[in-house]
């Protein structure tokens, strides 16, 4: 299936997210925060990027912003998976460049469902 690229500084949220879209077939990634997932993501080509917001070092923010001003990530769906739900925060989600935003806690189905639409 899809190259997912799944940033959390929660390692139980990681894995949780891990788990829901490996058991669709995903082959999946995880990073504990967006200065990692750059890293990552510098080296290998994605398909999909899933981030938290709120992480240490880099945030899902400045994690989106960063990979949009790579020309092999200009276009790749980013999903912010966060507990932000305010407008505020949704709007600089879309400036910088997010595709979708999903509130935890989520269902499995839920993801699973918003990725599929998105890839």
């Amino acid at each position: 299936m899809s190259k997912i690229l799944a940033v959390d500084d929660s390692k139980s949220m990681r894995q949780m997210v891990s788990m829901s879209l490996k058991s669709a077939g995903h082959d999946v990634t995880e990073a504990e925060d967006g200065a990692v997932a750059l890293d990552i993501a510098k080296r290998e080509q994605f398909d999909l990027v899933v981030t938290d917001i709120n992480m240490p070092n880099m945030n899902g923010i400045e994690l989106i912003s960063a990979l949009r001003a790579m020309p092999n990530y200009k276009f790749t769906p980013i999903l912010c998976l966060t507990t932000e739900s305010s407008g505020d925060m949704k709007t600089k989600g879309k400036d910088a460049g997010a595709t979708g935003w999903i509130v935890k806690p989520f269902s499995p189905e839920k993801l699973l469902s918003v990725i599929g639409r998105v890839l």
